[in-house]
């Protein structure tokens, strides 16, 4: 296996730059390092909040802020959440980068931050060739739904998580709040996103468990060991994590999941372009297995993840069009908007969480 290389950041996006000065004098007071002085790069990756790799003195740490012009759709960039989930997380789910600290004080950086532990590693990202045999391939993709079937399993009673979301109502809230944030960073006319978004409120299907979810779980979320890729060391961005439905969660991976007849720009976007990761069904059928959850109505909730992770898009899209940022990463998206909106309506059409 041709080894992933380990992660790293690079010089800071334009406009995106953060308060040097500011920052080191509140994080050498906050973590007691005295006159340490700081260096900043960027995660290049990603498309939601921004994430810097910050050098204090001798120490490596990660800063996460909301991305610039977010003010419309602040809800999934809560920063001091994102770090309480953290903070009640590490200590039963140890495959979390630790929390170190958080502020709401904009003036420091112009935003509210948080900052955590870097945990080093390599991570595989959608257009990243890495030789890897079918073999290996088929042991990461079994770990990486083991891994997501134990975080469904932690009582969230026992462990207070069930202080971070409302499961009451789960599914009725994501759809009607999903449908809203669509409507609210829509740019186009797209017929199959008209379909789905007509179809959804009238067959959501009965919650009957109740889990701590991810809601973004995906491959270039997890942190996996250099020397052995197969291994998973940590999760990364639980900016939407909170206690609901555990099948929407494992819908959402598998809408990151990518088959050969999925339109092309999602099979562009995904992770199935190694041999031998399961595929969709295979997923379902092994999940089930690990978690002990009886997987009903995954056409519904596979249709739902895909429209989800079209908004998102939209949402980003939204705001390279309206000039809040500059990243030209954010001009094709509307292309995946439209892709996620057919597969979605195609698994509505034909009853199956795959194309054809």
């Amino acid at each position: 296996m041709e080894q992933p290389q380990i992660d790293e950041a690079r010089a800071i996006r334009k406009g995106e730059e953060l308060n040097t000065e500011k920052l080191q004098a509140f994080l050498n007071e906050e973590l007691n390092m005295g006159d340490a002085s700081l260096e900043i790069a960027q995660f290049p990756s990603g498309y939601s909040n921004l994430t810097y790799l910050l050098k204090l003195g001798d120490k490596e740490l990660v800063l996460r802020r909301p991305p610039f012009g977010a003010e419309k759709i602040s809800k999934g960039h809560d920063m001091g959440r994102e770090y309480k989930v953290l903070s009640r997380l590490n200590p039963v789910y140890p495959k979390t980068p630790k929390p170190l600290v958080y502020t709401e004080d904009s003036s420091i950086i112009g935003a509210p931050f948080y900052i955590m532990e870097r945990v080093k590693g390599s991570i595989l990202r959608a257009n990243q060739k890495v030789d890897m045999s079918r073999q290996e391939a088929r042991i990461l993709s079994e770990n990486f739904i083991h891994n997501l079937a134990r975080l469904h399993k932690i009582d969230v009673n026992e462990t207070g998580l069930i202080e971070l979301g409302k499961p009451e109502g789960y599914m009725r809230r994501q759809v009607e709040g999903w449908i809203e944030r669509y409507k609210k960073s829509q740019t186009d006319d797209i017929r199959d996103m008209d379909e789905v978004i007509q179809w959804f409120p009238d067959n959501i299907p009965e919650t009957k468990y109740t889990s701590f979810i991810h809601n973004d779980y995906k491959y270039d979320n997890i942190v996996l060991n250099p020397e052995d890729p197969t291994q998973i060391k940590a999760v990364l961005d639980w900016e939407m994590s909170t206690v609901g439905d555990p099948l929407s969660d494992l819908a959402t991976t598998l809408a990151y999941t990518t088959e050969s007849t999925d339109p092309e720009p999602l099979r562009m976007f995904g992770i199935r372009a190694f041999e031998g990761v399961m595929s969709r069904d295979e997923t379902v059928r092994r999940y089930e297995a690990a978690s002990g959850i009886k997987t009903e109505n995954m056409v519904f909730y596979f249709a739902f993840a895909t429209f989800k992770l079209g908004t998102i898009c939209q949402q980003i899209y939204y705001r390279y069009k309206e000039g809040f940022t500059k990243d030209p990463r954010f001009a094709p998206l509307i292309f995946l908007v439209k892709a996620t909106a057919k597969l979605s309506a195609s698994a509505v059409r034909n009853g199956r969480i795959r194309d054809i």
